[in-house]
């Protein structure tokens, strides 16, 4: 049997029921940190009007069926899941998957909420959904090979996202396993995401994750309208692992399929940067609170990564130095180690200090090198720290950023970053809207759910 088969076997056959009860509270405490940074980006971010007007002027943002959180009105299915996952990904505050280096929420849940709505679905169904979307997207970018695929300059997010979207969706409309392995077969050739955009601190990172999501959706509508997509999209001799990667190993996509949920093994980002930065931020705040070091007390800061987060984050160096857009900075070592150590801390209010000369001074001091102890282990997303302060030399090795499943967020400290996301946008209405997020797992329909709110 092929591994597209058994995913979409997968996909199609798991009963809600059988979604244990932690997968999908877990599910629910990523959307809900997704949608917390969705509402934020939707009235801040500065792509955002543009891809707003795009959609007004090709008329895409006719109809109201779908909710986009943020924008307080409802769009076309397409449009919103679009918007969502895009929104979802401009801050870079969402979610992580360790093991296949990707942000699994914002193309699996702007995809699942938009199904959910034109089919009336249940809470209970909706996150069913969005945790197969999410072992499949996960499981995909594993067999990839996350270094490989990254070297050959693709974002995995973006290209594994559009399966994880389609399964969702997929489910969601009530397709078979043959339906889901033809909504994969489209989803194949919808597979897009380009790391080029760090040469410029463009948009498209953003763009093309919305876009994995509403492509996720058509490729599920698609199937359910009896479209005849590429057989073995996923494993065959053209199909995505062998198309995108030179070191796939299709097996491990399937893995204790059912049996162990990578959901659980999904992250949550206490600072809106590129992962590979957040254990050595983790690790500058720690020291930071010990020494309460001025900017002059710096006098050099080398920070070991993995390879992936060089690629990132880390070179080309002299540019990371001079972090001047919010994508800049959010792909800049330098840039968060600076800042970590002015201001005590780093959330998304503090791009304001872009271009600010205390940062460059700093960010003059910072050197990124790669660390061969941290490759081959299980998780790349660990750091090695030297801060040379006041003439002394401070060392420490952080092998996880915080946020990982070891230490996942409380329930309280979800909900303050929630507030400090959308409280700026919601104002009074943040908590009642929390409390209807959290009501979804026992909503007869979600659509209706959120029909009652007028605030979102």
């Amino acid at each position: 049997m092929s591994v597209t088969h058994i995913m979409a076997t997968f996909a199609a056959e798991t009963a809600t029921a059988d979604v244990p009860q932690a997968v999908s509270e877990r599910a629910l405490a990523l959307a809900t940190d997704l949608i917390g940074s969705t509402i934020r980006a939707a009235n801040e971010v500065d792509s955002t009007p543009s891809i707003l007007a795009m959609l007004s002027r090709l008329g895409l943002d006719r109809g109201d069926e779908c909710i986009v959180f943020g924008l307080n009105r409802r769009y076309p299915a397409a449009a919103a899941a679009l918007l969502n996952g895009a929104l979802g990904h401009s801050l870079d505050f969402d979610d992580t998957h360790a093991d296949s280096s990707l942000h699994p929420s914002a193309p699996v849940v702007p995809a699942a909420f938009a199904a959910a709505e034109l089919t009336r679905a249940s809470g209970a169904d909706l996150l069913a959904a969005i945790a197969i979307g999410f072992e499949i997207c996960c499981r995909l970018g594993v067999a990839l090979d996350p270094a490989v695929h990254y070297g050959r300059g693709f974002h995995p997010t973006a290209t594994a996202g559009v399966f994880g979207a389609a399964a969702a969706a997929g489910r969601l409309l009530g397709l078979d396993a043959a339906k889901i392995a033809g909504a994969f077969g489209v989803a194949a050739s919808q597979a897009s995401g380009s790391l080029q955009f760090l040469a410029n601190g463009a948009w498209n990172k953003r763009y093309q994750v919305g876009e994995a999501a509403m492509k996720g959706l058509m490729a599920a509508t698609l199937a359910d309208a009896d479209f005849v997509g590429a057989v073995d999209a996923i494993d065959g001799k053209h199909g995505f692992l062998r198309a995108y990667s030179d070191g796939a190993d299709p097996a491990r996509a399937v893995e204790n399929l059912g049996a162990e949920w990578e959901t659980l093994r999904i992250g949550v980002k206490p600072y809106p940067a590129c992962r590979y930065t957040h254990a050595a931020v983790d690790g500058i705040l720690a020291l930071q609170k010990r020494h309460a070091w001025a900017g002059g007390d710096i006098e050099r800061v080398t920070v070991g990564l993995h390879g992936n987060g060089i690629t990132l984050v880390g070179a080309p160096l002299a540019g990371k130095r001079r972090a001047r857009s919010i994508v800049d900075g959010q792909f800049s070592m330098p840039f968060a180690a600076a800042v970590a150590l002015t201001r005590g801390r780093f959330g998304w209010d503090d791009y304001d200090l872009l271009g600010h000369p205390e940062i460059d001074a700093i960010a003059d001091r910072v050197e990124v090198v790669r660390d061969a102890s941290l490759e081959g282990l299980r998780h790349p997303f660990g750091a090695t720290l030297e801060i040379v302060a006041r003439g002394e030399s401070h060392r420490l090795r952080v092998p996880d950023p915080s946020g990982e499943p070891e230490t996942f967020p409380s329930p309280a400290d979800a909900a303050a970053k929630f507030h400090s996301l959308a409280g700026p946008v919601l104002n009074a209405d943040t908590a009642a809207f929390l409390d209807t997020l959290r009501a979804v797992p026992a909503a007869p329909d979600v659509r209706a759910l959120f029909l009652e709110r007028q605030t979102f």
